[in-house]
C-alpha cells in the first residue's frame, strides 16, 4: 500500500514517538509524586469523594474499577515504566499489536487520571496529551511504514492547536490587535520562569514585533503545514523556534513541548538524517489491518472535528475545551484575555 505510507518521515516518527514518551514519563512522575497530596484519600480533592458523585459514562476513568492510594500509585508508576521502555525504542522491538497496546495502555492511563483529576487535571496540556497519546496509538513501529493518514491527524492537531490561540487572541483582549500585550505579559503571566523578567524589560518596539510575529506563526503558518515537503518542514520548524521562544520566557508545563513535539512529526527525514540514527529504512510495508483500523480511526477524527471547527468558527470561541469525555479532537487556545 503505497499510497498508504510515508515512506520518507521514520526519522520523524521515531523522534515523535520518543519525545512524546519522554513528556508521558514526566506526566507519570508527576502523578505520582502529587497524588496525595492533591488527590489522595486525605488530600485537597480526594479521588474516592469524587468518584461517589460521577458515573463512569459522565467520567471514564480505570479508577471507577477500583480505587485506593496504593492503587494510583500503582499505575502512575506502572505508566512511567512503560514510559521509560518506550523512550529507550522497546515498542520498535516488538510486534506491531503489542506496540499499539503499550500505547493504547499509556492514553488509558492518563486519560484515567485526568478523568478524576478535578481541578488539578483542568488546564488544556492536559487535553493535548490525552488527544496526542490516542493518535500515537495508530502511528506503528519499526514493523510497517508510517501511515500517511496518522500523520496528517496530527498536523491537524497541531493546526487546531495553533490556529485556535492565534484567533482567540484577535477576538480577545485589544491588546493583541494593538499589539501591545507583551508590554506586561512577561510579568503577569500564572507562571513566570528565570528568564521573564529579562523578557520583560525588552524595549517595547521588539515587544510589537514579537506580538506581530506571533499572530503570523499562529494564523497564517500553520496553513502551511498541509503543504508539501518542504514547505510543510518549514511551517513546523518555524513553530518549534516560536514555541522554544516561549518556553525560555515563561513556563506552561508541557504545553509548548507537547508542540513542539507535534510539530517533529512533520519534519522530512532528510532534515533529520544528519543529526539522528537509523537514516535509511527500507519500505516494509502496511499490514491490511492496521491500515484499515487506521482508516476508521481517521474517519471518526473527521466526524468528531465538526466541534472543534464549529467553535474556530464561532464568535463565542472557546478556549481549551473538550467535546467528549475521551478528550478527543478538542479546542485549543490562550490568553484570550
Amino acid at each position: 500500500m503505497h499510497w498508504f505510507a510515508a515512506e520518507h518521515a521514520w526519522l520523524a516518527r521515531m523522534l515523535f514517538q520518543r519525545s512524546l514518551a519522554a513528556i508521558y514519563l514526566i506526566a507519570f512522575v508527576a502523578a505520582a509524586r502529587q497524588y496525595r497530596a492533591l488527590l489522595g484519600e486525605h488530600g485537597l480533592m480526594p479521588v474516592s469523594r469524587y468518584l461517589r458523585t460521577v458515573s463512569f459514562r459522565r467520567s471514564p476513568s480505570l479508577f471507577h474499577l477500583h480505587h485506593s492510594d496504593r492503587t494510583y500509585l500503582v499505575l502512575a508508576w506502572g505508566g512511567a515504566v512503560l514510559s521509560l521502555a518506550t523512550v529507550v525504542g522497546l515498542t520498535d522491538a516488538v510486534p506491531l499489536p503489542a506496540a499499539m497496546a503499550v500505547w493504547a495502555v499509556l492514553w488509558l492511563l492518563y486519560l484515567s487520571f485526568v478523568n478524576v483529576g478535578q481541578t488539578w487535571y483542568s488546564f488544556g496540556w492536559e487535553s493535548l496529551l490525552c488527544e496526542v497519546g490516542f493518535l500515537a496509538v495508530f502511528l506503528g513501529n519499526d514493523t510497517t511504514d508510517p501511515p500517511v493518514l496518522t500523520l496528517y491527524l496530527l498536523r491537524w492537531l497541531l493546526f487546531r492547536l495553533e490556529f485556535g490561540a492565534g484567533l482567540i487572541k484577535l477576538r480577545g483582549d485589544p491588546c493583541w490587535r494593538d499589539l501591545t500585550c507583551l508590554y506586561y505579559h512577561h510579568e503577569t503571566q500564572p507562571m513566570p520562569g528565570p528568564f521573564s523578567w529579562y523578557f520583560h524589560h525588552l524595549p517595547k518596539p521588539l515587544h510589537r514585533a514579537e506580538v506581530a510575529a506571533n499572530h503570523v506563526t499562529q494564523l497564517v503558518v500553520p496553513i502551511a503545514l498541509f503543504a508539501p515537503q518542504p514547505v510543510a518542514g518549514i511551517a513546523a520548524a518555524i513553530m518549534i523556534v516560536t514555541q522554544l521562544w516561549l518556553v525560555a520566557s515563561g513556563n506552561f508545563a508541557w504545553l509548548n513541548w507537547l508542540t513542539i513535539v507535534l510539530a517533529f512529526s512533520a519534519l522530512p527525514d532528510d532534515w533529520l538524517a544528519p543529526v539522528l540514527p537509523g537514516s535509511t529504512h527500507a519500505s516494509v510495508g502496511t499490514p491490511v489491518a492496521f491500515a484499515a483500523l487506521v482508516c476508521v480511526v481517521t474517519a471518526v477524527v473527521v466526524a468528531l472535528s465538526y466541534w472543534p471547527v464549529a467553535n474556530l468558527l464561532s464568535p463565542h470561541q472557546r478556549m481549551n475545551a473538550s467535546f467528549n469525555r475521551w478528550h478527543l479532537v478538542n479546542a485549543y487556545g490562550a490568553f484570550g484575555a
